[in-house]
């Protein structure tokens, strides 16, 4: 079990480094996520290993929430004063993020149908 976790430890680091030095854009983790990724997808023994851990890490996930959660709470005074905000901004990004997904999907189905011809 150290193993697997050392090794998603590593990624991790491997991607808040690259993060800070060459795409400063890009979170740190999900820079290590995709590096994993590539680990992954190119050694399969790897994959094998780290499978059961990352399996046992899934099974819990939910309690990554709880912090969020309880900072929620903790802050009840401040969603309850900027509350139509909060919400006119969670709905526009919504709208927005759909309807930038279903261009660029028309936009891809378009291109490959193109392709074809």
């Amino acid at each position: 079990m150290i193993f697997p976790i050392t090794v998603l430890l590593l990624f991790q680091l491997l991607g808040e480094v690259a993060s800070r030095l060459v795409l400063p854009a890009l979170p740190g983790p999900v820079l290590g996520m995709v590096l994993l990724l590539g680990a992954l997808v190119t050694a399969p023994k790897l994959a094998a290993a780290i499978r059961p851990t990352a399996n046992g890490i899934l099974s819990h996930l939910s309690l990554l929430f709880v912090p969020a959660g309880v900072g929620v709470v903790g802050h009840l005074d401040l969603i309850a004063a900027h509350g139509l905000a909060l919400i006119t901004a969670l709905v526009l990004s919504t709208v927005l993020a759909l309807a930038v997904g279903a261009l660029v999907f028309a936009g891809v189905a378009k291109a490959m149908g193109q392709a074809d011809d």
